[in-house]
């Protein structure tokens, strides 16, 4: 019986059969994480810059509408509607508006106030609408957005809060026309 097994596994040995598969398991991981990847960084790249287009065009609108202030729940309103792609943008994201002094600039805090589902709601941070005329204003927005892929590729490596979701920050800044 042996001397039948002994040319049986010679012939296997020698077969190339099986390389293509081997060559498959071996690059299919890879592969698979890339294009997990990508599609994560296309829908946070397509997220982030309608957030910021939206937040161009509110900016733009409250520059223009000199002696109206806007307040937080209109703003907020207008950002959701024109960010488009935002999932639960009013319950998502959270509004920050600053007075700053341009001539005594100390900068902005890094950490942008966001929304955290697994914590105790919190009420508005800072949003002041009543500056002065030539005041330097600074609106922040900070949504928080579900990873597609919350386990594979990007989507696993994102710095998220407690609830599993990452932030998307826009900033602007404009000056408060005379009224």
């Amino acid at each position: 019986m042996s001397r039948a097994l002994i040319p049986m596994l010679r012939r296997f040995r020698r077969s190339e059969s099986g390389h293509a598969t081997i060559e498959f398991a071996l690059v299919f991981p890879a592969m698979l994480f890339l294009l997990l990847s990508s599609v994560e960084m296309g829908l946070i790249s397509l997220q982030h810059s309608m957030l910021e287009r939206a937040m161009d065009i509110t900016v733009r609108d409250i520059r223009l509408s000199t002696g109206n202030a806007p307040q937080h729940d209109e703003i907020k309103d207008l950002l959701c509607e024109r960010a488009g792609f935002i999932d639960n943008c009013s319950q998502n994201m959270m509004l920050e508006m600053i007075e700053v002094d341009p001539r005594n600039w100390s900068g902005l805090s890094q950490n942008a106030a966001c929304t955290d589902k697994s914590e105790e709601v919190a009420p508005v941070v800072q949003f002041k609408n009543d500056a002065g005329d030539n005041a330097l204003m600074i609106l922040r927005a900070c949504a928080k957005i579900d990873p597609v892929f919350p386990t594979a590729g990007l989507g696993k490596n994102l710095v998220k809060d407690g609830a599993g979701q990452f932030a998307l920050v826009a900033v602007s800044a404009f000056v408060q026309e005379p009224r």
